[in-house]
């Protein structure tokens, strides 16, 4: 394979099927490397993994967009104000000491003990939406389960109401990905936009007159007593709305994806349910939900890795690439449910590490769990090649998993065992 030119797009079909190969590649020339993206903003990728490890804990990156510099600003910032401004203020794209102030606020909320605590309610929640599926057949399983089921979890720990759930409109997450002035999309997301800030500005009304003692409300009490501004305010319920749920329904896909892909480990897991949690881990090494993180910058120009960076250029690290990162991975392409130690960066890692990872691990856990037991048999209902991934600049996950379960053509063992939360799962 010859070198690709810098900079390198990270884009297009083949791509966002499998970006492997070409993170191999990248990795075998050098951890920095010139990217260009969709929107035609470039960037400089970080791709192994000490160097990945390196970046996430450099005191010298900054996350604050006013560290960008105006060719970045020129490209990067096209989401139309004034919404720019008011959604755009959140934890990712903060730096000590407002981040530490403002994760302060919600780090409880997501405390590993508390959310532990709440696994039998989201079981609860996972099996009821299984309930609605037949015993055998076919189904989507984002639009039956992956896009339900972390949204519900979120509902739950963040004390967003019925009321307000059932008004959530999954489209908005869409937000994430501004389109430029000129793209024909442009007013059908920005319609989008309005419709997310509506929504907000509604939901704070409701918590300011019907405070409890959920993080919402705590969130709008920090507002009134002058802790947050309401751009903050109205940027962290943002990140909680999308961020909260988007990544682990895209985890959700990829690990289903992967699972499927080796229907022997499949099997194995859906026998020895104990293997969950080491088995979550790996499932998120092997492809992980948050391929790129977001931006990082230089105050002033600087040396990463043998590269001299412009001030204000972004820098971003692929997590994907690390993860797979031969020199800290034995058979790094493999996927072994069985790893361990398993210190993969899919949570990021340092100042910016995810808050919510112990909630994240329990719904994936469950999720899995249950997905494995209530579907036995489960497949691929159509080609692998056919299966549509996400768009999204930063995010790995299919939009659609249409799979079968049930006793299928080979009539395979697991397919007899029956459907229902107290079949034997080592059947």
């Amino acid at each position: 394979m010859s070198a690709a030119p810098e900079p390198v797009e990270l884009y297009g079909t083949d791509y966002k099927r499998d970006p492997y190969p070409l993170y191999a590649e990248l990795r075998a020339r050098g951890p920095v490397h010139r990217v260009r993206f969709p929107s035609g903003v470039c960037a400089w990728l970080v791709t192994g993994y000490d160097a990945a490890h390196q970046a996430l804990t450099d005191p010298r990156l900054g996350k604050h967009h006013s560290r960008g510099n105006a060719a970045w600003r020129a490209r990067a910032s096209i989401m139309p104000e004034p919404q720019h401004s008011q959604l755009q203020v959140h934890l990712l794209h903060q730096d000590p000491p407002k981040h530490t102030e403002m994760r302060r606020l919600i780090t409880d909320a997501f405390a590993p003990q508390r959310v532990e605590e709440l696994r039998p309610r989201f079981q609860e929640m996972a099996d009821a939406l299984l309930d609605a599926l037949p015993g055998t057949g076919r189904a989507d399983l984002v639009d039956a389960f992956a896009a339900r089921f972390p949204f519900q979890v979120l509902a739950e720990v963040i004390g967003l109401s019925p009321e307000f759930a059932d008004r959530f409109d999954r489209d908005w997450g869409k937000v994430v990905a501004p389109v430029g002035p000129e793209d024909p999309g442009r007013p059908a997301y920005e319609a989008r936009l309005r419709g997310l800030q509506q929504y907000i500005a509604d939901l704070v009304d409701h918590k300011r007159r019907e405070r409890g003692e959920d993080l919402l409300s705590r969130l709008v009490a920090a507002r009134d007593a002058g802790r947050l501004r309401k751009e903050e305010l109205d940027s962290m319920i943002f990140q909680l709305l999308v961020a909260g749920q988007e990544p682990v329904t895209n985890q959700i896909t990829t690990a289903l994806v992967a699972l499927l892909r080796h229907p022997e480990q499949l099997a194995a897991l859906a026998g020895r349910p104990e293997l969950l949690p080491r088995a979550v881990e790996e499932l998120l090494r092997h492809d992980s939900a948050f391929e790129l993180t977001t931006w990082r910058f230089f105050a002033e120009d600087a040396d990463l890795h043998g590269r001299r960076i412009p001030a204000g250029d972004s820098v971003i690290v692929s997590l994907c690439a690390a993860n797979r990162d031969p020199r800290r991975f034995a058979d790094a392409d493999t996927l072994d449910l069985d790893r361990s130690p398993n210190p993969h960066l899919a949570f990021g890692h340092g100042l910016h590490f995810c808050p919510g990872a112990a909630l994240a691990r329990i719904e994936l856990q469950v999720a899995l769990g249950t997905l494995l037991r209530r579907l036995p048999g489960l497949r691929l209902a159509g080609p692998d090649a056919e299966l549509s991934w996400t768009a999204a600049v930063l995010a790995r996950g299919v939009d659609r998993l249409p799979v079968a379960y049930g006793p299928g053509p080979e009539g395979p063992a697991a397919a007899r065992c029956p459907v229902g939360r107290d079949a034997d799962t080592t059947c």
